[in-house]
C-alpha cells in the first residue's frame, strides 16, 4: 500500500477533532449517497416511460417494414413472394394497403387510415391482444376492425346492421365531380371489433380485409402499400436489409421501428438528454459539499500536514493524499445510494408502489447502461471536486501552518 493511500486511508475512517469538521464531511457524503440515489432512480423511471411508450408503438409496427421508393405502392409478384420466404432472419410477413380516406357512420364524419390486412398480419403485429370487445375480423369479409378513438368520435356501436360504417376513397383522375360517386369509391363494412391502444393510433387506423382494401384503392391483386415483416430472435437486419433491396432491385424504402417512428424516438432521447443534464447540474452543486469539506480537512489538519512535509513528504504527495480521501468518500456515497436506490427500484417493479391509475404501475426500467452512467458521472464530477480541493495544499499554506 502506497503512502498517501494508507493515509488518505486513516483519514476517512477516523474521526476529526473538529465536531464542525466531522458535521460537515458527513453532510457530503450524505450529499453523494442522495444525489446517486436521485439520479439513478430518475434515470429509471424515464427508461421505464420510454420502454413503455415504444412498446405501444411496438404492437402495431413491425420489426421491418417495406415501402415504395417512389408513388405509393408498388407490385409483389409471385416470385417476390418466394424469394421473401427464403431469406434468413424473416420470420413471417404481411402485405398491406393503406390510404387516409372518410369514414362516414349515422351523420357523422371521421377523417382516418383504412388499412387492409391479410391473415398473416395479426402474427406481425400484436393488435390482436388489444382487442376489447367483439373480435377480430375474418378474411374475405366487409368486416372492420375500428379503434376507440374512432368509435367514440361517431358514436358507434358493435355488429350494428341497421346502420353500417361507409367509407369513401378518393379515385384518382383529374376534371370536376359533379356526383359523389364519380369522385369516390365507396363501401359499407361491418364493425366486428375495437382495439385500444393509445390515443393517437385509436383515432388512426381502422382495419379491414385487403382484398376489399385494394378493391377500393383501385389495386391490382398484387398491388399493395407495405410489406411488414416480423424477424426471428438471431435475425441480422443489415443483412436482410441487402436481401430485400436485391428482390426488388433497390426500388424500395426499408424502415425499422425506430425510423418509422423518428420523431418519438428524437423526443424521448432529447427528454433523456435534458433530465441528465438538470439531474447532473444538482449532482455538481451537491459535490461542492465534498470540496469544502476537503478544504475543512486540510486546514484542520494543517500540523499534521506540515510534520509529513518535514519528513519529506512532496506537496503532490500531500495532494494525492485528499484527492484519495475525497475518492473513498466518493465511493462510500456511490455504493450506498446505488444500493439504496436499486432498492426501490426493484420494489417498484415487483411491488408497485407507485401507481398511474388503478391497474397500471409507474413503469421503471432497472439497466446496467443506468448504472454506469450513475457511476461515471458521480466519479468524475468527485474526482474533480477533490483535485480541486487538494490544490489548496500549496508552499503558502506549509509557510503559513
Amino acid at each position: 500500500m502506497s503512502f498517501p493511500l494508507y493515509i488518505a486511508r486513516r483519514y476517512t475512517i477516523s474521526r476529526s477533532k473538529s465536531s464542525a469538521v466531522n458535521i460537515i464531511t458527513a453532510i457530503a457524503a450524505l450529499g453523494i449517497v442522495a444525489s446517486t440515489a436521485a439520479l439513478f432512480i430518475i434515470m429509471s423511471a424515464f427508461s421505464g416511460l420510454r420502454e413503455f411508450t415504444i412498446s405501444m408503438t411496438s404492437d402495431t409496427d413491425p420489426a421491418l417494414k417495406v415501402l415504395p421508393a417512389l408513388g405509393k405502392s408498388f407490385i409483389v409478384s409471385t416470385e417476390d413472394e418466394a424469394r421473401l420466404k427464403q431469406v434468413k432472419g424473416i420470420a413471417t410477413f404481411s402485405k398491406t394497403a393503406e390510404q387516409r380516406v372518410l369514414f362516414y357512420y349515422e351523420g357523422k364524419e371521421q377523417v382516418a387510415f383504412l388499412k387492409g390486412v391479410d391473415s398473416v398480419y395479426p402474427t406481425v403485429s400484436n393488435i390482436k391482444q388489444h382487442v376489447l370487445a367483439g373480435q377480430w375480423l375474418e378474411p374475405g369479409t366487409s368486416q372492420a376492425v375500428v379503434g376507440y378513438g374512432t368509435m367514440s368520435k361517431l358514436s358507434m356501436g358493435l355488429l350494428d346492421f341497421n346502420s353500417a360504417l361507409e367509407v369513401f376513397v378518393p379515385k384518382p383522375g383529374k376534371g370536376l365531380i359533379n356526383s359523389p360517386e364519380e369522385g369516390f369509391k365507396k363501401a359499407a363494412l361491418v364493425p366486428i371489433g375495437f382495439y385500444s391502444i393509445n390515443e393517437d393510433i385509436d383515432s388512426k387506423y381502422v382495419f379491414m380485409d385487403l382484398g376489399l382494401a385494394q378493391e377500393l384503392l383501385l389495386f391490382k391483386p398484387n398491388q399493395i402499400s407495405a410489406l411488414e415483416l416480423s424477424l426471428t430472435p438471431d435475425a441480422d437486419e443489415d443483412a436482410i436489409r441487402e436481401e430485400l433491396n436485391t428482390i426488388f432491385d433497390n426500388k424500395i424504402t426499408i424502415k425499422n421501428r425506430a425510423q418509422l417512428n423518428e420523431s418519438l424516438y428524437r423526443m424521448l432521447n432529447g427528454e433523456n438528454l435534458v433530465t441528465y443534464l438538470f439531474c447532473s447540474l444538482v449532482v455538481i452543486m451537491t459535490l461542492f459539499c465534498l470540496a469544502g469539506a476537503l478544504i475543512m480537512l486540510i486546514l484542520d489538519k494543517k500540523e499534521n500536514i506540515k510534520t509529513l512535509f518535514s519528513l519529506g513528504t512532496t506537496v503532490n504527495q500531500l495532494r494525492r493524499i485528499f484527492l484519495l480521501q475525497g475518492i473513498f468518500i466518493t465511493t462510500i456515497g456511490v455504493i450506498t445510494g446505488l444500493a439504496i436506490s436499486i432498492g426501490v427500484v426493484m420494489a417498484q417493479e415487483h411491488f408497485s408502489l407507485l401507481m398511474l391509475t388503478q391497474t397500471l404501475a409507474y413503469p421503471v426500467s432497472l439497466t446496467a447502461n443506468n448504472i454506469l452512467i450513475v457511476i461515471v458521472t458521480i466519479y468524475v464530477l468527485g474526482i474533480l471536486a477533490s483535485w480541486l480541493a487538494a490544490t489548496r495544499i500549496n508552499g503558502r499554506l506549509l509557510e503559513n501552518s
